[in-house]
């Protein structure tokens, strides 16, 4: 285990110079947030008072505001018995420090009596992922009906107030997307100063998706994405499982992919399978890798990992709602001159890793 640690997270065998990190899990505070049956609200559904973090709190988006470390977590209720059976809801947290955090008591992105409910209830929104664009911030997030999850979109001048926008893919190609299974998105974006700022690429912004292979979708405005097709009219993936390693099972994108001078990387998360597998990872484990596409062609893989990154290790990883283990990475910021990787472990409670 020893062995492990110092080939994926020091400067050794398996990272590579394009690579962000190496990172190291936040010890001292690990798992930052967990749940909390106490935390109740009025669900505008059902007109009644609901646990809303009551099961499971976990896959943070982060960003940074005011100089502080801004959480955006996904919280689960006590309505399920099963992965996906709960309704979730999405809580804010804020630290000064990158340790010690504040949670917001009420929800700031949840089912309500809106247009998005046929969308969004019963089983809500999940799994944010935020960065800046040039009007405030702008929040991919999945909505979950309990039969088709939609990658859906939200905008917001503070975080903290939220305009729900619709499924992503809704108003392209005569609607012929908007039931499309879709899930995870990963803004192209540049750091500037403290932020991940979303980023135009010739003239368009970019956007990986989808949580079996990964693909790329565009917009002009950062609300309405368009799919990138081949010649035939299906979606091209860009990113897809490969036998044998830790991402056999499938890829999914991770936190904003960051356009550095080496080219765009994406942090994306592998599930190994169940036959062709990583031999070293439990079938199910969730790990996190990481891609590097070219700076002025988003959908030209350039380099990947073949050995996971960051993969369950401590016991808040392999316990819980996931018991097959899971290091689920959603948030990347840019803080007190370190990059800090915000994730869901097992599924359950959101945990932090930096580096130095």
């Amino acid at each position: 285990m020893l062995l492990a640690s110092l080939l994926l997270f020091g400067g050794q065998p398996g990272f590579k110079p394009w690579m962000l990190g190496p990172f190291t899990r936040e010890e001292r505070v690990n798992p930052v947030l967990k749940p909390n049956p106490a935390a109740t609200f009025r669900n505008p559904v059902t007109s009644r008072s609901v646990a809303w973090e009551h099961d499971n709190v976990f896959n943070p988006a982060e960003v940074i505001k005011d100089g502080r470390l801004c959480l955006l977590f996904r919280a689960e209720d006590s309505s399920g018995t099963s992965i996906g059976a709960h309704t979730s809801r999405i809580g804010y947290a804020d630290s000064a420090d990158g340790l010690h955090f504040r949670v917001r008591s009420t929800p700031v992105l949840f089912p309500a009596k809106d247009a998005q409910r046929e969308y969004d209830w019963p089983g809500g929104c999940e799994d944010p992922r935020v960065v800046r664009g040039p009007n405030g911030y702008v929040m991919t997030y999945t909505t979950w009906d309990k039969k088709t999850a939609r990658l859906s979109v939200a905008t917001s001048p503070d975080l903290l107030h939220w305009r729900k926008r619709g499924p992503a893919f809704a108003k392209v190609g005569g609607g012929k997307w908007l039931n499309l299974w879709s899930k995870s998105g990963s803004i192209v974006t540049r750091r500037h100063g403290d932020g991940l700022e979303a980023t135009k690429i010739a003239g368009n912004y970019w956007m990986y998706f989808g949580d079996l292979n990964v693909s790329l979708a565009t917009s002009l405005n950062l609300v309405d994405w368009t799919p990138v097709t081949d010649a035939g009219g299906a979606i091209k993936p860009v990113l897809s499982p490969r036998p044998g390693r830790f991402d056999s099972a499938l890829c999914e994108g991770g936190p904003p992919a960051v356009l550095t001078r080496r080219g765009i990387v994406l942090l994306y998360n592998g599930s190994n399978a169940v036959a062709n597998g990583d031999p070293a990872l439990a079938t199910g484990v969730y790990s996190a890798g990481q891609a590097l596409f070219k700076a002025d062609h988003p959908d030209q893989l350039q380099d990947r990992t073949d050995t996971p990154f960051l993969r369950p290790e401590r016991p808040y990883e392999v316990t819980g709602q996931y018991r097959s283990g899971t290091v689920f990475i959603e948030g990347l910021a840019w803080f007190h001159r370190h990059w800090v990787l915000a994730y869901g472990a097992a599924d359950s409670t959101v945990a932090l890793a930096k580096t130095k």
